[in-house]
């Protein structure tokens, strides 16, 4: 579809540089002291819908900035649901990256293996030469650079004038020109910016390199403060579409190379988005459930819908991996998603209406958005009254507890009866709301206790987690069987984790070839083991050698010191890929509890390197 009848043409009008020697702050609508102010001009300009529309990402820079750090691993599989969610129609056109740590190469280097046309992968740098070499040994095409345009940066934050910040800015984007990256220039805080005092000017310049290089060069309108705003008639620097029709009808600037970077510190990053896209805007970036800075961004999955409602073009995503990246989030993640979140919320498309399982087939259409288990994967929950019957409890059940078909309990069952009686005891003394979520998993937990971790399970799932993860990294060391550089990492081992009482290694033959004791007051009790002594009919040992994989067993009393332990033992592999040896270690599981937190904060620390 084509909208160019409705352009107007340019009168190619060149806009000189404002360089006051104060910066505009622009009091009257920021007045910093008070909420500020939306004001408006009387005139009104036309939508012209972008050709195209793209959403790009921000998951793995912006996102990153409102939460732990992403692991390598799970950056690789958010990259893949973004891939599947839009990227095989290229509706999610780029993924935006650090550059910066090991890490981050190293994620990128994962994302790019992949091969993947869509999303594309781009980088964030500062706008300065070196951090442009990191682009080029990544060998990203293209990148975005930190510009800002608004006095708030230029002046008070960079201490620089106009002038001068344009002058630095062009410098560092002929060298990516010359260098054939792509830049993307991000003209951070524009609803605060003197739009026709700087901006337009600088766009100007940037078209004429982006027509002696033969490059385009793009430009990302950032609403850094969230103070954008989409309504007709309002006036610069807050209205989003005059901000739009600005960079393309005066400076000229192909919408395709225009991006809406906004925030949702006023509610309104999402309508500001799509009211980007509508004037003319093609790139609307957001974050994966909008995560992001502050308030956070544009959630890319309420983009994906909000696309689908503008162009009616249903195949561009595959929605049901909205669902998907819900349930990683929450269950990798440990990210509590509000219950009533749009499309991903535990509780979005339920009502308090009364729907209960024996009405749900003829009137869920009453109070759901669309056929959410058809377009999400999402079925209908129900909510829990008086008039919901045992079905509808067995229902509720299955639903939120996600059982299995052969763990499904039916209306019969001897725990729903008593959750039942429960409920309409309440009701007998008069309640009027519906059950809470909450409540009912109170009274799950009471009467199907086997169908919920305990405590213990959790702290079991714990310690596996730490455990593996330290055998591992002191696995990938030893190659061969010296004994001399295997006791000094033992000791180093024992320093750094005491909760260890006992590390040892053994032959390919279960032979004991080394071990070291952690705990001074606990070496008389080891005083039997001696060197050689066959060690071959223990689980630790049997299970390694047959499968080449690290194994864990159950707890149990030590008999060398009546602690409650669990041996993690690993097998040793030389460079050939033979199985030399096997290394275990006996972990005390309360003392290891007692500061997993810590260790948990210094692994997150380290991974974020």
């Amino acid at each position: 579809m084509s909208y160019s009848f409705l352009h107007l043409k340019s009168l190619g009008t060149r806009l000189e540089l404002v360089n006051p020697e104060k910066p505009n702050l622009f009091r009257e609508l920021y007045p910093y002291k008070k909420v500020c102010r939306i004001s408006f001009d009387d005139t009104f300009v036309l939508p012209r819908p972008a050709e195209p529309m793209v959403i790009t990402d921000t998951t793995f820079r912006d996102g990153q900035q409102a939460r732990p750090p992403y692991t390598v691993e799970q950056i690789s599989k958010i990259f893949d649901f973004l891939h599947e969610l839009g990227g095989r129609s290229g509706l999610i056109r780029q993924s935006e990256f650090f550059l910066y740590s090991k890490k981050d190469k190293k994620a990128v280097e994962e994302c790019l293996a992949k091969e993947y046309r869509y999303p594309q992968i781009t980088g964030w740098i500062r706008c300065n030469k070196d951090d442009l070499k990191l682009v080029k040994q990544m060998g990203l095409k293209e990148t975005g650079m930190l510009t800002s345009v608004s006095d708030y940066h230029i002046y008070l934050k960079l201490g620089k004038d106009r002038k001068k910040a344009m002058e630095d800015y062009l410098e560092v984007i002929e060298m990516a020109l010359e260098l054939g990256i792509i830049p993307r220039c991000h003209f951070e805080d524009i609803t605060r910016a003197d739009i026709y005092g700087f901006c337009i000017p600088f766009a100007q310049k940037l078209m004429d390199l982006s027509k002696q290089s033969g490059l385009p060069v793009k430009i990302r309108l950032c609403d850094t403060m969230g103070y954008g705003v989409p309504y007709p008639g309002a006036a610069l620097p807050r209205s989003v579409g005059k901000i739009i029709r600005a960079f393309t009808d005066e400076a000229e600037v192909p919408g395709k190379w225009l991006e809406w970077h906004g925030h949702n510190d006023f509610h309104k990053a999402l309508i500001n988005a799509s009211t980007a896209w509508l004037y003319g805007c093609s790139a609307a970036n957001g974050t994966l459930l909008g995560f992001g800075e502050r308030t956070g961004n544009p959630p890319v999955e309420g983009l994906v819908i909000e696309y689908i409602s503008i162009t009616g073009d249903d195949d561009a995503a595959n929605t049901h991996v909205i669902s998907e990246i819900a349930e990683y989030f929450q269950k990798e993640l440990k990210y509590n998603i509000p219950p009533n979140y749009p499309f991903v919320g535990r509780d979005f498309n339920a009502t308090s209406a009364g729907i209960h399982v024996d009405g749900l087939a003829k009137n869920e259409e009453i109070y759901n958005i669309f056929d959410t288990k058809h377009i999400l994967g999402r079925e209908v929950p129900i909510i829990i009254t008086d008039k919901s019957g045992r079905a509808g409890i067995a229902y509720w059940l299955n639903h939120h507890l996600k059982l299995t078909d052969e763990k499904k309990i039916t209306k019969n069952h001897p725990a729903v009866g008593k959750i039942y009686k429960k409920i309409m005891e309440q009701y007998n003394r008069g309640r009027t709301t519906s059950m809470s979520h909450e409540e009912m998993m109170a009274l799950a937990k009471r009467y199907l206790p086997e169908l919920f971790p305990s405590e213990f399970d959790y702290l079991k799932e714990t310690a596996h987690r730490i455990a593996a993860k330290i055998i591992n990294k002191l696995c990938d060391g030893i190659t061969k069987l010296d004994k001399e550089s295997i006791q000094d990492k033992f000791s180093e081992l024992l320093i750094n984790y005491p909760f260890i009482q006992f590390a040892y290694l053994t032959d390919q033959n279960g032979r004991l070839f080394t071990w070291v004791i952690s705990h001074p007051e606990d070496r008389s009790k080891f005083k039997q083991l001696v060197e050689g002594e066959d060690l071959s009919d223990r689980e630790w040992f049997k299970v390694p050698m047959q499968t080449g994989k690290m194994h864990i067993t159950d707890f149990y009393r030590s008999v060398y010191t009546g602690k409650l332990c669990l041996t993690v033992a690993s097998p040793i592999i030389n460079e050939e890929g033979d199985i030399i040896g096997v290394f275990g270690a006996d972990i005390r599981f309360e003392e290891l509890l007692k500061i997993h937190q810590e260790l948990e904060e210094e692994e997150q620390l380290e991974e974020s390197l």
